[in-house]
C-alpha cells in the first residue's frame, strides 16, 4: 500500500515599501530608471557614510503588523547581517534579528476547504541588495545599485500551509491588505513582492517535520503554485526510492517546469549578526501607535460587508470590485458623483474587465477618472448616446481618460431622436430590402433584426435601437 504524504509549507515574503526614498538615505526608489542613477555614498556602502532611518518605513511596517494582528515590539532595533555577495556593497545588510518590529500575528484565509488561520512568526524591516545583470554574450556580470537600500519588510509565516491553494490564498490576502494600506504596490512582476517557499513533506499522521528545501525566483502566483507541486512530487519520488532529502536552496525554472539546487544548507550559513552600531534603537510610543491605528483604512472584508448592505449589486461583483483598492476607489467615487451603483458595477465588471484582459493591464494601473465614467453613465441614461456608441466612448476613456461629453459633441455621436429623419431612413431601408420584409410577413420575426441593423448602419450607429424597432414594427 502506497504511503500518503502531507505537504508542510511556510513562506518568507519580501515586500518593497512604497516610500519615495530609500530606507537609510534620500535616494529615489522609483522603478525602471537607468542603472546606477539612484545612488549615493550610503546605499553604495562608501567608507565613512552613515545611515539615517526613514520614519515612513517604520510607519508602514507597523501598519502592516496591525493589519495582520501582530504584537508590535515597541522597543526594537536593527542588526547587522554579514555576508559577501557582489550586489551587496557594504558586505553586510542592515536587518532585524533579535527584536523584529512585529511578532506573533495571523491572517485568516479561505479556500474550498473553508476558513483557516495562518500564523505569522514575525515581520522585520531591512534594506534590499542591488541587482546583478548577467551578460551571457560577454560572459560577465554588471551590478546595478538602484535597488540597494530600497526598504523591505520580510513577513515570515509559521509552517501552517498544506497546499498550493492555501499558499495562493495567503499571498492574495497579504497582497490585498498591503495594497489597501498603500504600503506597497505588491507587483510581483516588478519584484516589489517576492516569495521564498520553504517546503517539506511527511507521512500523514506524523508529528515531526521532514527535511525542508527553500525555493527562490518565484515571481507570479502561477509559478508559485507550479513550483509547490513540482517540489512536492520531487521530494515524494526521493523518499519512495529510498533516498534522502537534502536541506538546500533551490531555484525554480518556470519555463522548464523544474527546480535545481543553488546551494546546500547542511551547514547553515553563520551571518555573525550583531546590533547595528550606526543606528539608535526605535522606541514606538503608545501615542504614535494609536495614531497609526487610527489611520488604518477600511479593508476588503469590511468593504464587502458594507457593499452588501448599501448597494444592490451581486455578491460576485462585490468580490471582484473589492479585490483591488483601485477598482473599489473608482466604484465608490463614481457612485458618490450620483451614478447608479448597478450601472457602475456593470461598466467595471464587463467593459473594464474585458479591456484589462485584452491589454494585459493590472487593475492597479487603471488611470481613468471616476468623473468621466460618471459622465458616460449620465449620457447613456439620458439616451443622449446609445449602448454601441457608449462602448466606443468608454474605450477612449479607458485609454486616454477623455471627457465623454466633449468627445461625443466633437465627433457628432449624439443619438438622433428626430423621428421624422428616422422614419425617412427606415422607409428607405424597407424599400431597399423587399426580401426581408417578405420574410417578416411570413412569420420570420428575426428578419426585423436585419432591418434594424441596416437602419443603424445608415444612421452611422447614432439612432436609438428601441425607437428604430418601434417605427419598423409600425411601418411593417
Amino acid at each position: 500500500m502506497s504511503k500518503e504524504y502531507e505537504t508542510v509549507i511556510g513562506l518568507e515574503v519580501h515586500v518593497e515599501l512604497a516610500t519615495k526614498t530609500k530606507i537609510f538615505c534620500g535616494c529615489s526608489t522609483a522603478f525602471g530608471s537607468a542603472s546606477n542613477t539612484h545612488t549615493c555614498p550610503v546605499c553604495t556602502g562608501q567608507p565613512g557614510s552613515l545611515p539615517v532611518l526613514n520614519k515612513q518605513v517604520v510607519e508602514y511596517a507597523i501598519a502592516v503588523g496591525l493589519a495582520t494582528n501582530c504584537e508590535i515590539t515597541q522597543y526594537c532595533k536593527f542588526d547587522r547581517k554579514n555576508y559577501f555577495y557582489p550586489d551587496n556593497p557594504q558586505n553586510y545588510q542592515i536587518s532585524q534579528l533579535y527584536l523584529p518590529i512585529c511578532r506573533n500575528g495571523n491572517v485568516e484565509i479561505e479556500t474550498e476547504k473553508g476558513k483557516k488561520s495562518v500564523g505569522i512568526h514575525e515581520i522585520h524591516m531591512e534594506e534590499d541588495a542591488g541587482k546583478l545583470i548577467h551578460d551571457d554574450w560577454e560572459d560577465c556580470s554588471f551590478v546595478d545599485f538602484n535597488r540597494s537600500g530600497v526598504p523591505l519588510i520580510e513577513i515570515v509565516s509559521e509552517p501552517d500551509m498544506r497546499s498550493a491553494e492555501e499558499v495562493i490564498a495567503y499571498l492574495d490576502k497579504l497582497k490585498t491588505t498591503i495594497q489597501y494600506l498603500g504600503a506597497s504596490d505588491c507587483k510581483l512582476q516588478e519584484g516589489s513582492m517576492r516569495a521564498d517557499v520553504n517546503l517539506s513533506i511527511r507521512e500523514v499522521g506524523t508529528k515531526e517535520f521532514g527535511t525542508r528545501t527553500e525555493m527562490k525566483n518565484l515571481n507570479s502566483f502561477k509559478a508559485i503554485a507550479r513550483a509547490i507541486e513540482g517540489e512536492r512530487e520531487r521530494q515524494i519520488d526521493l523518499l519512495e526510492s529510498g533516498e534522502k532529502i537534502i536541506q538546500e536552496t533551490r531555484r525554480w525554472d518556470d519555463v522548464k517546469g523544474e527546480s535545481y539546487a543553488m546551494r546546500s544548507k547542511e551547514d547553515a550559513q553563520d551571518y555573525r549578526y550583531f546590533p547595528e552600531p550606526d543606528l539608535v534603537p526605535i522606541v514606538i510610543s503608545d501615542a504614535w501607535l494609536t495614531e497609526i491605528k487610527n489611520r488604518q483604512p477600511e479593508f476588503r472584508e469590511e468593504k464587502m460587508k458594507r457593499y452588501q448592505k448599501e448597494y444592490d449589486i451581486p455578491e460576485y461583483d462585490i468580490s471582484i470590485i473589492t479585490a483591488t483598492k483601485r477598482m473599489a476607489d473608482i466604484f465608490e467615487e463614481t457612485v458618490s458623483l450620483g451614478a447608479n451603483p448597478k450601472k457602475v458595477s456593470n461598466w467595471l465588471m464587463v467593459e473594464t474587465m474585458r479591456l484589462l484582459k485584452e491589454q494585459e493591464i493590472e487593475p492597479e494601473d487603471l488611470h481613468f477618472s471616476s468623473k468621466n465614467l460618471a459622465k458616460l453613465i449620465a449620457l447613456t441614461e439620458s439616451k443622449a448616446i446609445n449602448s454601441t456608441v457608449a462602448k466606443e466612448v468608454f474605450e477612449k476613456i479607458f485609454e486616454e481618460d477623455i471627457d465623454p461629453e466633449k468627445y461625443v459633441e466633437e465627433k457628432g455621436l449624439k443619438t438622433v431622436n428626430d423621428e421624422g429623419a428616422l422614419r425617412h431612413t427606415i422607409e428607405k431601408v424597407i424599400a431597399e430590402n423587399p426580401q426581408s420584409v417578405e420574410d417578416y410577413h411570413k412569420g420570420k420575426k428575426k428578419a426585423i433584426g436585419f432591418l434594424v441593423g441596416q437602419t443603424m448602419k445608415e444612421m452611422k450607429g447614432k439612432a436609438d435601437p428601441g425607437m428604430v424597432n418601434q417605427i419598423l414594427q409600425e411601418l411593417l
